[in-house]
């Protein structure tokens, strides 16, 4: 069974949340033609899948976690719940989903003391959580090329990086007819993000000004020309984003009572996703507690918790002028989904479920970015931006310290290895307002000096640990040793007949080992 192409067959509606209109989607449609209103998709027949309890859905997309059927393999594992009108040779699968619940390292949720995974989305193909909506997306526009015979389609999309990774590979390689362009804004991206979209072949071209400029270009595209635009007013993507939210349910065995969800929010399409997700499983009995959720945004880009922030009586949407952000990926000023954001937002509170929005620094993100990915984790700065939520909601009382909770770490730390460079270097430009050593979990970061990471090595180190205080004792500058090569001895040593430096270095640093953890750090004060 769990390699058997789903024989339920749907019938969709885009349905506008501006006037209500519903349209089919037989074509193309990103806003209501009748009042410009954006859509959700809605499956009008969904309640036919209630003819089978919630343990009959667990049941089979557990079985499904280890089909060898490609179309099933990835996000439409949970087919039913996305998008059931495409048919299996439309489905697109390049690796996608699955990703990876990574508990926090021990020592670190000790040293927080919070209870907290990540969900390691940078883990996709395209290095982020954006190949879950493009397989969804692409999966859409294959049926339709294959529907009307088109012979040539242009997708385009404007990107703060990640989307446009993304839509330039899934583009590459469904090849012909397709054709990939994506609008970046200038200087706004990394060098890393700007590779990607090149190396797939995409044509690329960079605008003046922030991500908002390069939405307006190509939503004026979108609705003059027949172009397939991927960024989230595209409501299949929304579609293909809620497989995070079904993969953390299945995850922890589909029980999500006393879970914490914190996802970044910027454009607010992957957060629209996950609170829809949600829902539907509720509706199916696959899951019976709604998990609480909150959206994080930084200071610097921040209109959601704007809103959220206020008394429900008092609250009035308005963009603000973004700042540059290390959440690049979140640093959107006017985010298309909002009015997506607030439509299930009512809907999950009225069906028992809780949402806020938590406000962090720059300096916060970075900080726990950092400290995260001293532990061994794999984090981007909008996983930072998640665990800075999950500080600073544990500050203002509104998380338990015996509360589970799941950060979406959106892509993958080497993505915004700059940023990292930048920190250990201190060269952030101030209008960043990030200072290494100045958060108030300054106590967990790593040693800093000023200039190139490998230079910080040399000479005697602020407040070591404990391969730091070895080193400083001993006076080594690791840059210079000559691993297995005899050596005079370093300038105070005295002289050992035919020791290697290695061998001395491994001789000192072992004795230092030895005893517990405790006896070094009480002589390293």
């Amino acid at each position: 069974m769990s390699d058997q192409f789903p024989t339920y067959r749907a019938q969709m509606e885009y349905v506008c949340l501006g006037c209500g209109a519903r349209h089919p989607i037989d074509e193309l449609l990103y806003t209501c033609p009748d009042c410009g209103g954006v859509f959700l998709l809605e499956d009008t027949t969904f309640d036919r899948l209630k003819e089978h309890g919630g343990a009959y859905w667990r049941s089979l997309f557990d079985s499904r976690a280890a089909t060898r059927n490609t179309a099933l393999r990835g996000v439409f594992r949970f087919y039913e719940l996305m998008a059931p009108v495409l048919e299996q040779e439309d489905i697109l699968y390049l690796g996608e989903g699955n990703t990876p619940v990574v508990d926090g390292a021990p020592e670190l949720q000790k040293k927080l003391n919070a209870s907290f995974a990540f969900k390691n989305d940078g883990q996709n193909p395209s290095a982020s959580f954006k190949d879950r909506g493009m397989a969804c997306a692409y999966s859409y526009l294959r049926a339709l090329v294959r529907r009307h015979g088109w012979d040539e389609v242009l997708t385009i999309c404007a990107s703060t990086g990640d989307t446009s990774a993304a839509a330039a590979l899934y583009g590459a390689y469904v090849g012909h007819p397709i054709k990939t362009a994506v609008l970046l804004p200038q200087g706004k991206v990394t060098p890393q993000q700007l590779s990607q979209p090149l190396g797939s072949g995409a044509t690329v071209l960079e605008v003046p000004g922030v991500f908002d400029d390069c939405m307006k270009v190509v939503e004026h595209l979108a609705e003059h020309y027949r172009v397939a635009l991927l960024n989230s007013k595209n409501s299949w993507r929304i579609l293909g984003q809620e497989s995070y939210a079904y993969e953390v349910a299945q995850w922890f065995n589909w029980d999500l009572a006393g879970k914490v969800l914190f996802v970044p929010v910027g454009n607010a399409g992957n957060i629209t996703a996950v609170m829809s997700g949600l829902l539907k499983m509720r509706r199916l009995g696959i899951i019976s507690d709604l998990p609480r959720l909150f959206g994080v945004q930084s200071e610097h880009a921040d209109p959601v918790w704007r809103y959220y922030s206020k008394p429900k009586a008092e609250r009035v949407y308005s963009p603000v002028t973004v700042r540059p952000s290390v959440a690049q990926a979140a640093m959107i000023g006017n985010p298309v989904s909002f009015p997506r954001v607030k439509k299930l937002v009512d809907v999950y509170e009225a069906e028992g479920g809780e949402f806020g929005v938590v406000q962090v620094t720059e300096q916060a993100i970075m900080d726990a970015a950092i400290i995260a990915n001293r532990h061994g984790h794999i984090v981007c700065t909008q996983g930072g931006e998640c665990l800075a939520g999950l500080l600073k909601a544990r500050e203002e009382g509104r998380v338990a310290a015996d509360e589970k909770a799941v950060l979406d770490s959106t892509a993958h730390a080497l993505k915004f290895a700059g940023f990292q460079n930048m920190y250990f270097t201190d060269t952030f430009p101030p209008e960043y307002g990030v200072t290494p050593d100045a958060g108030p979990l300054w106590w967990l970061m790593p040693p800093r000096r000023r200039g190139s990471p490998l230079r910080s090595l040399r000479g005697p180190l602020r407040r070591p640990s404990l391969t730091a205080w070895n080193l400083r004792e001993n006076d080594y500058c690791l840059d210079r040793m000559d691993v297995g090569r005899e050596e005079r001895p370093l300038p105070g040593e005295p002289r050992q007949c035919a020791e290697t430096k290695a061998a001395r270095l491994s001789r000192r640093f072992s004795k230092h080992l030895t005893p517990s953890c405790s006896d070094a750090k009480a002589r390293m004060t």
